[in-house]
């Protein structure tokens, strides 16, 4: 599975870094994916992770 971070909706509530800081963390205020963790099996807390992100930025693909 494809992780990302759409910027233009993320408003920085750090949650999906709080989550899973394996896979995310944060640039310029706001949550970003670390590089080289884009491609990431099937993991239950970054699907979770998505899911709760309260402004709906995290794509999974």
């Amino acid at each position: 599975m494809t992780v990302s971070v759409n910027r233009e909706l993320c408003y920085g509530s750090y949650e999906c870094a709080f989550r899973v800081p394996s896979v995310f963390t944060t640039a310029d205020g706001l949550g970003a994916v670390i590089p080289g963790r884009e491609d990431t099996d099937d993991d239950p807390g970054v699907r979770e992770t998505a899911e709760r992100c309260p402004s709906q930025a995290i794509g999974l693909g």
